[in-house]
Parts: structure tokens; C-alpha cells; sequence
């Protein structure tokens, strides 16, 4: 079973996101902000990041870099999530480091063909 680390601060988001994961057959851990995901990346090794980009303690952008920069963590895909939607956003997440990005509110179909297309399918 696939490992999807989701770092998001937002309750409802996180736990919306959670239940609609696991049901689609990942194991999904979750962290509130971009330190704790930094650090249960270094801990678990999950197979994908799902990343809000405004995180308390560390933002998503810093988060990105961080990862990259790692020799441990640099292989682990990263899908940006965001509200910012202007078409800047998108490239400023992938030169940040992230492999894919999407938008808020959630479409969860298609975070899904992102994740599969990264990972291949949960079952």
C-alpha cells in the first residue's frame, strides 16, 4: 500500500483529504505544518508528498527546496496543493521542486490521475 504524506494545516482539508485517500487504498500520514512534514519524511520515507504551500513554521516553497536539496528526500515526488491559482503559481511550485501541482478546492479525480501518474495505482 502506497504511503502519502499530506501537510496541510487545515482541519477540514486534512481530514477530508485523509478519508478520500485511504478509501482510494493509500496510507496516509499527516503533518500540520512544514517542519513536521520535513521531519516525518526523514522518519516514514513515504512514497509521495501532497503539500499545502501556506504552512505555519515552514511554508511549502521553503518545505520543496528543503527536500530537494536532501540526498534521502530529494526522490520523493511532491505535488504542490494551493489555492494561488494565477498560472506564476504553478511554475513557481515546480521551480521550487515540486513534481506536479493542483488547485484548491480539491478535485479529488483528478489529484488522483496526478498521484497515479507519479506513483502508478494504490491497488
Amino acid at each position: 500500500m502506497p504511503t502519502v504524506l499530506l501537510v496541510e494545516d487545515n482541519e477540514m482539508n486534512r481530514d477530508m483529504l485523509s478519508r478520500r485517500l485511504q478509501r482510494k487504498g493509500y496510507e496516509v500520514l499527516l503533518a500540520v505544518d512544514g517542519q513536521q512534514g520535513i521531519d516525518l519524511c526523514r522518519s516514514e520515507m513515504p512514497n509521495l508528498v501532497l503539500l499545502d504551500m501556506s504552512l505555519p513554521v515552514k511554508d511549502g516553497w521553503q518545505v520543496a527546496r528543503e527536500m530537494k536539496a536532501d540526498s534521502g528526500l530529494c526522490n520523493i515526488p511532491i505535488i504542490a496543493l494551493t489555492a494561488h491559482a494565477m498560472a506564476d503559481d504553478r511554475q513557481r511550485a515546480l521551480q521550487a521542486g515540486c513534481d506536479d501541482y493542483d488547485t484548491k478546492p480539491v478535485d479529488l479525480p483528478r489529484l488522483l490521475a496526478k498521484i497515479e501518474c507519479l506513483l502508478g495505482p494504490a491497488e
